[in-house]
C-alpha cells in the first residue's frame, strides 16, 4: 500500500525575510513539500540554507511569477494545487509607498485578489493565511492601547491602505466562497535577514559598517519617538504555522506580536550597547527617513490568537537585537555590497 503524499505548502514571497524563515521552519518541523513563489529577479541570498534541497529537488521547489501577472499566478497555483498557503509576498516598505503608491496598491491589493482567485479556481480546499499588517490600524489614539482586532482602521500610508484592502479581501473570500482564509495583523517583527530599509535593520547595518570602518561614525535616523512592540521573525513563523494547523477558523483575523514595547530610539540604544564603537558614534536625523504621517503607537492585544493557539514568543528582545546585529556583521565581513539608505 503506497503512502499518501505529504501536504503541499505554497509560500508567496519565499525569498523575503519571513518567507525564508518559514520555509526553514517547515522543512525542519514538518514533512510537507514546500513550494515557493518568487519573482525571477528576486535576490536568493535569504535562501542560502535551502539551496541544497532546492538543487536536489527534495521538498523545496521554486516557481516564478509576479503578483501583478494574473496568468503567471494562476499557473503556479494550478501546478502546485496547495493544501496550505502562506500569502506573504507584498511591497512591504511603508515609506516607499509614498513615492510608489500605484505599484504598492497593485501589488498588495490586486496581487492578493489574483492569488485568492487562483486558489478559488484550482485549490478551494486549501487552508490560506493572508498576511495583512498592524499598519492597517495606523493613527491609533492612546486610549485605544493595546490595539485589539476591533480597533477601527486609520491607515497612515499608501502601504497601510493597501493592507486594508488585503485584509478585507481575505475575509471576503472566506464569506463569499466558503474558503478557509484567515488574516493576520503582525506587529513589528525583525531578526536575521531583515531588509535594510526598515529602521532597526538600518541601525544594525550602519553599526556594522562603522565597526568595519566602511562608514563614518554617524548613524542616520528618522522618527525615534515612535512606539513599537517588537517580536522575533522566528516566533512569527511559528505563529503562522499554528494559525493554519490549530483548528483554522474561516474568516478569522488575529493580531500577533511580541511582548516588548519600546520606542524606536530604545531599539537604537539596545543595538548601540552591543557595539565596542558605541562611544564614538553620534546620531543624526535624516529628513529623508521621516514619513509624511507615522503610525506611532503600535502596541498589540494578542489575547485572541494566544487563546486560540497557545502561541507565546520564545525569543527575547535582547536575543533578537543581538542576532540582527550579528547578521549584519556577517554580511559586512562577507563583503556584501550595501549602500547607506
Amino acid at each position: 500500500m503506497s503512502r499518501p503524499s505529504p501536504p503541499r505548502a505554497l509560500i508567496t514571497g519565499i525569498t523575503g525575510m519571513v518567507g525564508s524563515h518559514l520555509a526553514e521552519f517547515l522543512l525542519a518541523e514538518t514533512d510537507w513539500d514546500i513550494h515557493g513563489l518568487c519573482r525571477w529577479r528576486s535576490p536568493l541570498d535569504n535562501l542560502a540554507g535551502l539551496t541544497g534541497a532546492i538543487d536536489r529537488g527534495e521538498r523545496v521547489f521554486l516557481h516564478y511569477a509576479d503578483l501583478r501577472d494574473t496568468l503567471g499566478v494562476d499557473q503556479v497555483v494550478a501546478e502546485t494545487t496547495p493544501d496550505v498557503v502562506f500569502h506573504l509576498a507584498a511591497q512591504s516598505f511603508p515609506k516607499t509607498s509614498f513615492s510608489n503608491p500605484l505599484d504598492t496598491l497593485d501589488t498588495n491589493i490586486e496581487g492578493t485578489a489574483r492569488v485568492l482567485e487562483a486558489l478559488r479556481r484550482h485549490a478551494p480546499q486549501a487552508v490560506i493565511h493572508v498576511c495583512s499588517s498592524s499598519e492597517v490600524f495606523g493613527r491609533v489614539p492612546r486610549d485605544r492601547l493595546p490595539i485589539d482586532e476591533d480597533c477601527p482602521f486609520h491607515p497612515a500610508s499608501p502601504y497601510a491602505i493597501s493592507k486594508v484592502g488585503t485584509d478585507l479581501l481575505g475575509r471576503h473570500y472566506a464569506e463569499a466562497y466558503g474558503m478557509t482564509v484567515m488574516t493576520t495583523r503582525m506587529f513589528t517583527h525583525t531578526g536575521p535577514r531583515r531588509g535594510d530599509v526598515f529602521a532597526e535593520s538600518s541601525f544594525a547595518k550602519q553599526i556594522a559598517l562603522i565597526e568595519a570602518d566602511r562608514q563614518p561614525p554617524v548613524i542616520k535616523v528618522g522618527n525615534l519617538k515612535s512606539l513599537r512592540t517588537v517580536a522575533d521573525v522566528r516566533d512569527a513563523v511559528r505563529a503562522y504555522y499554528l494559525l493554519v494547523t490549530v483548528n483554522p477558523v474561516p474568516g478569522a483575523a488575529y493580531n500577533i506580536g511580541g511582548t516588548h514595547s519600546c520606542t524606536v530610539g530604545d531599539i537604537l540604544d539596545a543595538l548601540l550597547a552591543l557595539s565596542p564603537r558605541r562611544d564614538d558614534i553620534r546620531i543624526e536625523v535624516d529628513p529623508a527617513r521621516l514619513r509624511p504621517i507615522d503610525a506611532d503607537l503600535q502596541v498589540p492585544d494578542t489575547r485572541r490568537f494566544t487563546a486560540h493557539t497557545g502561541w507565546t514568543p520564545r525569543y527575547t528582545f535582547a536575543q533578537t537585537m543581538h542576532d540582527l546585529l550579528e547578521d549584519w556583521r556577517a554580511r559586512v565581513r562577507a563583503g556584501v555590497p550595501v549602500i547607506n539608505r
